[in-house]
């Protein structure tokens, strides 16, 4: 588990509770679950209807990765490559066809059945750079809808105070009902501006962290796949694959 994430949001809920407690005000007074219902239903529709459904689905998939980040091992993957290239060197490509059945990784078996394969390393270097741009692509569109929600429910939340202070209009001539108007629409507020900085935004670039991980972690592939179809000495691949890490 990614604890930084969980202490994270810990904290912000935290200073936030807090915050209101020093200033002498009441927990209770934040839950209102009507002004919950107008910013999150709110900006899941809003989201819902920017995003395609593939799109959209792989976003909601992807927050796991909030909790549990993929697993990116460049050292064990830097071994594994230099592995392969030894092989190669001593026995021939060809020798590289067994390891291909045995790879779970879809990405990886394909370069290295291009490898075996004979390909030229400028053909096989163009055709992963494809495969790896149009991953990145797919995959930073579907963090983007945190993004989105970002910048929506902050809208939202004021579209929710403007709603309790029409509910307060409609009733100034009943004093019992002007506090539950107030508290919506100053509460809306607070729950659109919260999600967004505290939830839906660092969400966002934290998911696109780990997209950038997995980009380099396939950059790290096709290089590697590339000098072993130039027949590069393992040593000088090795080195050159520990240049990614940093």
């Amino acid at each position: 588990m990614d604890r930084i994430s969980v202490f994270g949001l810990l904290i912000g809920l935290l200073a936030i509770i807090g915050g209101q407690i020093l200033e002498g005000g009441h927990i209770g007074s934040l839950s209102q679950p009507t002004a919950m219902l107008i910013v999150v239903g709110g900006t899941l529709g809003a989201v819902m209807l920017q995003s395609p459904y593939a799109t959209f689905v792989r976003g909601i998939r992807m927050v796991r990765w909030i909790w549990y980040p993929p697993v990116v091992n460049h050292l064990q993957l830097i071994q594994q490559v230099s592995g392969w290239s030894q092989v190669s060197r001593r026995e021939g490509l060809l020798a590289l066809d067994p390891i291909v059945n045995e790879l779970k990784d879809e990405f990886t078996r394909k370069g290295l059945q291009l490898v075996v394969d004979g390909a030229e390393p400028d053909r096989l270097r163009e055709v992963m750079e494809v495969e790896i741009s149009t991953y990145e692509q797919e995959m930073k569109l579907s963090a983007r809808i945190w993004e989105a929600a970002g910048g929506y429910s902050p809208t939202i939340g004021i579209l929710g105070a403007v709603m309790g202070l029409i509910q307060v209009m409609e009733n100034l001539s009943d004093p019992s009902k002007l506090g539950a108007g107030i508290a919506v629409a100053f509460v809306a507020t607070i729950y659109g501006v919260g999600l967004a900085n505290l939830v839906f935004l660092p969400m966002a670039n934290k998911l696109k962290a780990h997209i950038n991980r997995l980009i380099v972690q396939r950059e790290m592939i096709v290089d590697g796949l590339v000098g072993i179809a130039n027949g590069d000495n393992p040593r000088i691949i090795e080195s050159r694959l520990r240049g990614y890490i940093f």
